[in-house]
């Protein structure tokens, strides 16, 4: 089994391939050039294990939330890499890689969304699968719920930008990566998850990238 995964949701651009339990990896900060920089970062991962795009049995990407262009990004090159191949797609949150990334079984997930807000959500490993306690939302610091419970361990650059929130232990440098990803739909491709290239899109949470006017006037 052949997965490539892509992750454009934050400022980091991450390719990831997996190939039968064997995972390679590529990231590097892109500022705004995760377009040019995610297909020959896949070319690079597919040559160094001696594979062609043909040869992969599926395409997953970090389905939001995060910026509204990287998801677009990551939903784009998955759909066209799939549809000229008829690949399933497997679209997995965000918010769930980074929990993957950050290895502890409670991860409050943050990461920054502008305009004074974050998308949140608190995620409990349960045996192999993550489960919302917190479903992921886009909400002001200070109105974010607290999962019940003690031990859990928020990761985010949402905690960079507005503090611990009341937790203890953050990580903040923890982002959302194609290898946390590709880990993620790898048993779900087993069980037949994937989708049809068409029915992939993104998960924005928000309909909207900047405040008007008004907004900010109030604010």
């Amino acid at each position: 089994m052949k997965i490539a995964a892509f992750e454009t949701s934050t400022e980091w651009c991450s390719v990831a391939l997996w190939r039968d339990g064997e995972l390679g990896a590529i990231e590097e900060r892109a500022g705004h050039r995760h377009g040019e920089l995610a297909l020959p970062m896949l070319e690079r991962l597919l040559a160094g294990a001696r594979l062609r795009a043909a040869d992969l049995d599926a395409v997953a990407f970090g389905a939001g939330p995060g910026s509204f262009t990287g998801l677009r990004i990551a939903c784009g090159i998955a759909q066209g890499l799939a549809f000229a191949r008829g690949l399933p797609v497997l679209g997995v949150s965000s918010l769930e890689a980074m929990a993957e990334e950050c290895g502890a079984p409670r991860v409050v997930a943050c990461l920054d969304a502008r305009m004074g807000e974050v998308y949140y959500s608190a995620l409990e490993k349960r045996g192999a699968r993550w489960e919302e306690v917190v479903p992921a939302l886009c909400v002001a610091p200070a109105a974010a719920p607290r999962p019940p419970g003690e031990g859990w361990v928020g990761c985010g650059n949402g905690f960079a930008a507005y503090g611990a929130m009341g937790l203890r232990l953050v990580y903040a440098e923890v982002h959302p990566g194609a290898l946390a990803l590709a880990r993620l739909a790898a048993p779900r491709l087993a069980a037949g998850q994937g989708v049809d290239a068409a029915r992939a899109a993104p998960h924005y949470l928000r309909d909207k990238v900047a405040l008007t006017t008004e907004e900010r006037r109030r604010r």
